[in-house]
C-alpha cells in the first residue's frame, strides 16, 4: 500500500465509525478476535451512543449541499455533523460570529439539520416510549381501564 496523500482532510464521526465497523469491531462481540485495538473498540462503543451511529455518507453529502447557502467555514460544517445541534443555544459555540453571519436565518438552518440529519439513537429510543405511551393512554381510555 502506497500512501497517496498524507493527511488529506478530516474525518467525519460517521467516517471513523464506518472505517472501524470495516476493521471487524462491530461483529466481534468478545473483542478477541477482530483486529482492532482495545481503544478502538472504546471509540467504536461511544460513537454507537452518537448520531453517527444513523447517519450514512449519503445523508452528510445532501446536508453539506443543502447548507451551501449558508457559507459556513469546512470546521463548522463538521462540527455540524457530529454534534447535531436542536437549538439556536447549541449553534452559537459551533459557529463564529453566529448572530452576524447567520442573523434571521438561523431557524431555517435548524429546521435544516433536524429534518436533515439523524436525531441520537436515545431521542429515537424516548420518542418510541413516548408513542407507546400514548397508544396505552388511548388503549386504556377505550376499555376503561385504569
Amino acid at each position: 500500500m502506497k500512501i497517496l496523500q498524507s493527511n488529506a482532510g478530516v474525518l467525519t464521526n460517521c467516517e471513523v465509525l464506518e472505517l472501524l465497523k470495516s476493521r471487524g469491531a462491530g461483529k466481534d462481540p468478545t473483542r478477541v478476535i477482530a483486529a482492532v485495538a482495545p481503544s478502538e473498540f472504546k471509540v467504536y462503543d461511544y460513537l454507537e451512543q452518537t448520531v453517527a451511529f444513523k447517519q450514512t455518507i449519503e445523508i452528510i453529502h445532501k446536508f453539506v449541499e443543502d447548507c451551501k447557502k449558508y457559507d459556513l467555514a469546512n470546521g463548522e460544517m463538521l462540527n455540524v455533523v457530529n454534534i447535531r445541534p436542536s437549538s439556536a443555544v447549541e449553534i452559537d459555540p459551533i459557529i463564529q460570529d453566529c448572530d452576524s453571519r447567520m442573523g434571521d436565518r438561523i431557524d431555517e438552518f435548524l429546521e435544516n439539520v433536524v429534518q436533515v440529519l439523524p436525531p441520537y439513537p436515545s431521542q429515537l429510543e424516548s420518542n418510541e416510549d413516548t408513542a407507546e405511551d400514548k397508544e396505552e393512554t388511548t388503549d386504556d381510555q377505550q376499555t376503561g381501564v385504569k
